[in-house]
């Protein structure tokens, strides 16, 4: 779950919570087809994507029936259902979501519920977190909360599903048992759930290893990308609620959802202008922080000579057609980097000779032995559809076309990431607008660190029009919440964080624009996956302090990021 945390006397809800629902009596039920987030909370996807995908998963049952091999190995572009989902793929038999450019995989499961209850009506109940934003409880909950509704019961306790709520239907409060905190709930209409046959009735006790149970019982693998948690969650469903500042960006129905998928022949006829941000001089007037006054600045445009003067003069004139001169050589130089999609590919990968391994490619989801799962989806000059290619250093092996379609709905910075084991290959950059970051220290202390003094960092991005590397490139962007204040403890290892945070802004990883996990905005300036503690002294939220597992979690996500401490040794 997410962020709650709450009050309540133990009054009880309707009998018989939704996850140990009896055997169906009818030959229809209704499939809702939900995705873990690094919480261990199960989100549910919008009613008109998991129509999609109960459409594709019934396709590959039908097509494992006249095979009789079960299920089959298919795989569900959730681009065709939403053009925004385009990176992310989902892979029946695994019962896992990939997302395409960056590698990161994430458990599904389908569970099945009676045609009476919320998930056909479409009713979906979400709780508010600290920024207001809403989220979706998981989907047997919804039902839990709809039965209880519609019961007319005024207060419905969540322990029977796991969860230390307890939840006030007619004030629409949710309560913290243990803390006696409060967030607001509602209940919300949207799309229907879809209508899907029962083939057989679901199991009214434990779960037992059947197809229908993993199926049905969402099980599947469990994701590994619990890192980001900045306190101790348990790796489970009833993880404690918190809030979307320092969670990784996701939208309010899947992951995070950076772009349109933009064709392959489009990203291979146009390089992208990637300037690396630099020290900026301080100017005349300019913002600096309250003690040191460092600040960096980054993006695509031409720094502005930090000179003025009082009146127009030969030196000013030359200084000014000297400065654009160095600019443009420095613009050109950048734009000839090598970042052409299938030279990319080529450096790193080998292509292997021969009979390749009997094993997946984990992008397409098809046996390496076969053509890639993209060979229908674009063509390509040099690179087949049948080649197969070893990543250098970490040997992992995968269809050559499907790297290039990964590398080509990317950021196309000239860096691959290994989509099995997370190595990267070259310099990884983001997409972050340009923008400033601001370091100062001062002596108060931070809880959990009372033997120093606090570092402050202070990110300011304004609003302004997206580019080429951007989800809608020339539409506006905004920019909510900024200035952004983040803190960390002035010793070696806090100094360690601030020396690579500032090597991830120089590269444009801080953040990025997407989608507001916390309100739902797209076109926005978000979080991108490096956790910032926003709050100081108090860690209800899980955003403050102390936090005594934080900075050893930062520094895991930024070495992820391909930033470590060899970056400041060059």
């Amino acid at each position: 779950m997410a962020a709650a945390q709450g009050a309540g006397s133990s009054s009880a809800g309707p009998p018989g919570a939704p996850g140990s629902i009896p055997g169906y009596s009818s030959s229809t039920a209704v499939a809702v087809w939900e995705w873990q987030d690094e919480f261990g909370r199960w989100r549910p996807y919008r009613g008109d994507v998991c129509r999609f995908i109960e459409q594709g998963f019934q396709a590959s049952q039908q097509k494992g029936r006249r095979s009789g091999s079960g299920l089959v190995s298919s795989s569900i572009s959730l681009g065709h259902a939403d053009a925004s989902l385009a990176p992310y793929v989902i892979d029946i038999p695994s019962l896992t979501q990939f997302r395409q450019d960056t590698g990161t995989m994430r458990a599904v499961r389908r569970h099945l519920f009676p045609r009476d209850s919320a998930a056909e009506q479409g009713i979906v109940w979400e709780w508010q977190n600290d920024e207001r934003g809403w989220f979706p409880y998981e989907m047997n909950v919804c039902v839990f909360l709809e039965q209880a509704h519609a019961s007319n019961h005024q207060r419905v306790d969540l322990g029977p599903l796991g969860y230390n709520y307890e939840v006030d239907l007619v004030a629409q409060v949710q309560t913290n048992k243990t803390t006696r905190f409060c967030r607001s709930v509602r209940r919300r209409v949207d799309n229907p759930y879809p209508v899907t046959a029962a083939l057989t009735l679901l199991h009214t006790g434990t779960g037992c290893s059947c197809q229908q149970c993993w199926l049905n019982g969402g099980t599947g693998p469990i994701t590994t990308r619990f890192r980001h948690s900045m306190t101790n969650f348990p790796n489970s469903s009833a993880a404690p609620q918190v809030s979307g500042r320092t969670t990784s960006v996701s939208s309010s129905s899947i992951g995070f959802v950076p772009y349109n998928k933009p064709s392959l022949s489009g990203a291979r006829s146009t390089p992208r202008l990637n300037a690396q941000s630099s020290w900026a001089l301080p100017q005349a007037g300019g913002a600096v922080g309250p003690s040191t006054g460092l600040s960096i600045s980054n993006g695509v445009s031409a720094l502005n000579l930090p000179v003025r003067m009082s009146k127009p003069s030969k030196l000013n004139q030359a200084l000014a057609g000297w400065w654009r001169s160095l600019a443009a050589s420095v613009m050109g130089l950048m734009m000839a980097a090598p970042t052409d999609p299938e030279a990319v590919v080529k450096k790193y990968l080998v292509e292997v000779k021969g009979t390749p391994a009997d094993e997946d490619c984990i992008i397409c989801m098809e046996k390496l032995a076969s053509p890639s799962g993209y060979s229908d989806a674009c063509e390509c000059r040099t690179i087949k559809p049948e080649m197969v290619g070893r990543l250098t250093n970490c040997q992992h092996s995968f269809h050559m076309l499907c790297v290039l379609a990964m590398y080509s709905n990317g950021n196309k910075d000239g860096s691959l990431q290994c989509p099995s084991c997370k190595t990267i290959y070259g310099e990884k950059t983001g997409t972050q607008p340009k923008g400033k970051m601001e370091v100062s220290t001062f002596p108060q202390s931070l809880p959990g660190h009372r033997d120093c003094g606090t570092i402050q960092i202070v990110y300011h991005i304004s609003r302004g029009i997206q580019g080429p590397e951007h989800p809608n490139p020339g539409m506006p962007y905004t920019a909510r919440g900024f200035p952004r204040y983040c803190f960390l403890p002035d010793n070696e290892k806090g100094r360690k964080v601030l020396e690579l945070l500032k090597v991830a802004w120089n590269r444009r990883l801080i953040f990025t624009v997407g989608t507001s996990s916390t309100t739902g905005e797209s076109n926005t300036v978000v979080w991108n996956e490096i956790h910032h503690k926003t709050e100081m002294d108090t860690n209800l939220s899980g955003h403050g302090y102390p936090d005594p597992n934080y900075l050893d979690n930062v520094l895991a996500e930024l070495a992820a990021q391909g930033v470590t401490e060899d970056c400041l040794r060059k």
